[in-house]
């Protein structure tokens, strides 16, 4: 089957990506089939409340086949050559890169992204594609002497095993990449369980997969909307070894427990609460520039996204000013449309905490400069808002806010502002802003957080091992640090 092809469901129907109307079933052991219990649900587009399609919703039996397939094709997969494992990656970079336009119309469906930011991300993601490709030829050892002489220290690195990989509907190309690149390049087989809300990307990944060489058993695609129960089921197999899960930290506690019953090995990458420091000598236009980055890339809905912005006292009103203005400029619609810049949020209970974020910043004493509503009209839209002057107390400095609003507060010294960015128990990425380096790199390394970009907004890079500290989360995703999640060490001692 052809990436640029689908089936609908399992009557042999061929569409292309660009349609609506996609609809798709299980994809496990190479095959599509619908769930045990033929159950299906729904997919929804965020920006008009309209079904798009139905998806197969897979049930625990599925989720324990999907096991077994992935553990029946692991010892074939593990022992290929890492060059045939990375040509494999390669071939699927390609294809991610030609079919890019359509890959983006189908995310912009499903998830509310404008096309501009969704072809950004499906370029994004198939550099993680590209990156594992050549990292697979790189897998390390070493031998060593033992200081005593008595014997060769020999270390190597083998595949862990089967993986569960769980990703979030905010990104569901760029987070299926980022794990499924690093697990094949290291010899893994894995079993990805996409978000209910954006199954439709997924799937036409394991498509894309398939035809890029992928063996049946290698790649399991699970939607599902019964994803506590199927996961539970399988990190009870004592054949998965391997959890990677990209979500809420509260979720994140839960799996880990779970996980800890067969002491399955865990990547997590949890909340954030990122901290946005602006000092009085920052550049300004730099500043306002890269706070919009930092708070709208992807209408807020991201863990990078900055949630606090701290401003130094003597330049905070200017600041908040043009920060409002430019916000207020902001064009909402569906994010097919061209000339869209935001599009909706992802569902009416994100949209909610949103709106109850915000009343609570303005009962505790916040100025609304611009935004603060939900507009009158279909899809789940939330006005891009900057609220001046909110108490440190407030909700909206202390959860996790993931839509477009900017709460502004004011420092005075430097020991001040890094006091704040880390009155959080999360620590993922905070950002820096001041044309003095070697204060933006002594605060860089107070802060307490796994990832800190300086004068810029975004700081995601394939090549960087992105994840977080305290309650961020646990190990790291890209880089080399990336594949080394998806293998055991062994030590062996020889002598000869």
């Amino acid at each position: 089957m052809r990436c640029s092809e689908l089936l609908i469901s399992g009557r042999g129907v061929r569409v292309d990506y660009n349609l609506s109307n996609i609809g798709k079933e299980l994809y496990i052991r190479g095959a599509w089939r619908a769930s045990s219990d033929a159950a299906r649900f729904t997919v929804a587009d965020p920006a008009t409340e309209e079904i798009l399609s139905e998806v197969a919703d897979a049930s625990c039996a599925d989720a324990l086949d999907a096991v077994e397939a992935a553990a029946a094709a692991n010892f074939a997969w593990a022992a290929r050559a890492p060059r045939e494992r990375g040509e494999i990656l390669r071939r699927a970079f390609q294809l991610l890169i030609r079919h890019r336009d359509a890959f983006a119309r189908l995310i912009t469906l499903e998830n509310g992204k404008t096309l501009a930011e969704a072809r950004a991300e499906v370029t994004y993601a198939a550099e993680f594609l590209r990156w594992y490709s050549e990292e697979a030829v790189r897998i390390p050892g070493h031998l060593s002497t033992a200081p005593s002489g008595a014997n060769r220290i020999i270390v190597t690195r083998q595949p862990i095993g089967v993986c569960v990989l769980i990703t979030p509907w905010n990104f569901p190309a760029a987070m299926a990449t980022r794990k499924i690149g690093p697990a094949l390049a290291a010899g893994c087989t894995v079993i990805l369980k996409p978000a209910k809300e954006t199954p439709l990307t997924a799937l036409a990944l394991a498509s894309l997969f398939e035809e890029a060489g992928v063996p049946p058993g290698v790649i399991n695609v699970l939607p599902t909307q019964r994803s506590a129960a199927i996961v539970a089921a399988m990190l009870r197999d004592p054949r998965v070894r391997k959890l990677s899960f990209t979500g809420s930290t509260e979720i994140g506690r839960v799996l880990l427990a779970q996980a800890a019953q067969q002491v399955i090995k865990c990547s997590m990458e949890l909340g954030g609460n990122a901290p946005f420091l602006v000092f009085a000598d920052a550049d300004m236009d730099l500043a306002v520039a890269s706070a919009m980055i930092a708070k709208l890339r992807n209408g807020g809905e991201s863990c990078t996204a900055a949630n606090r912005f701290y401003v130094q006292a003597p330049i905070a009103a200017e600041f908040s000013q043009r920060f409002a203005a430019a916000m207020a400029e902001v064009k909402l619609g569906s994010g097919l449309d061209e000339r869209v810049q935001m599009g909706p949020l992802v569902n009416s209970q994100t949209r909610a905490k949103v709106a109850a974020l915000v009343d609570d910043a303005h009962s505790a004493g916040g100025r609304i400069l611009t935004g603060g509503r939900i507009p009158q009209r279909a899809g789940y839209f939330y006005e891009p808002t900057v609220i001046a002057d909110v108490p440190h107390h407030a909700r909206v400095f202390r959860e996790e806010i993931f839509g477009p609003v900017a709460p502004i507060a004011t420092f005075e010294s430097t020991e001040e502002a890094v006091r704040l960015a880390n009155s959080t128990e999360f620590g993922l990425v905070a950002f820096v802003h001041t044309r003095d380096l070697s204060k933006a790199l002594a605060v860089a390394e107070q802060i307490e957080s796994g990832m800190v970009g300086i004068n810029r907004g975004m700081v995601s890079d394939p090549a960087a091992p992105f994840g977080g500290w305290k309650q961020s989360g646990i190990g790291r995703e890209g880089a080399h640090d990336g594949l080394l999640e998806y293998l055991e060490t062994k030590y062996i001692a020889a002598g000869w």
